[in-house]
């Protein structure tokens, strides 16, 4: 019997950074699911309960804040980790994302792929996900 991989939900709406953490993901044993907007990611956080999500925060139709706001009120989703994934860098962004429920926040850059792994990780459960 294959091993359960850890479901990831990235939240992205740059297609150059969904392809680019895609492979990453996948080469670390990670399942990934793309949503493009807050909207469409909301929906898929409802619907897979994935392991953990990576959320950018500048995206159309409903921005990051906004959706970790969403989710976290939503009993459906708000044990879900978080990772905030943002070009946003300044203290105020990172401290709303963390007042609004991140549970972890990295600067979004080419150069952040150990970091984010290493937040993954730490954040994601092994075995099997608590899915409906």
């Amino acid at each position: 019997m294959p091993a359960v991989r850890p479901v990831i939900l990235m939240v992205e709406d740059h297609p150059g950074f969904r392809r680019i953490y895609r492979e990453l993901l996948e080469n670390a044993g990670y399942e990934l699911v793309e949503a493009e907007d807050g909207a469409s990611g909301y929906e898929l956080a409802r619907m897979l309960r994935p392991d953990l999500i990576l959320l950018d925060l500048v995206m159309p139709v409903c921005d990051g804040f906004e959706l970790l706001h969403r989710l976290r009120g939503d009993e459906v989703t708000a044990g879900i980790p978080v990772i905030v994934f943002s070009v946003m860098g300044e203290p105020d962004d990172i401290q709303r994302a963390y007042r609004l429920g991140a549970d972890d926040y990295t600067v979004k850059c080419l150069d952040s792929s150990d970091d984010v792994l290493a937040k993954i990780a730490r954040l994601s459960s092994p075995g099997v996900p608590d899915r409906v």
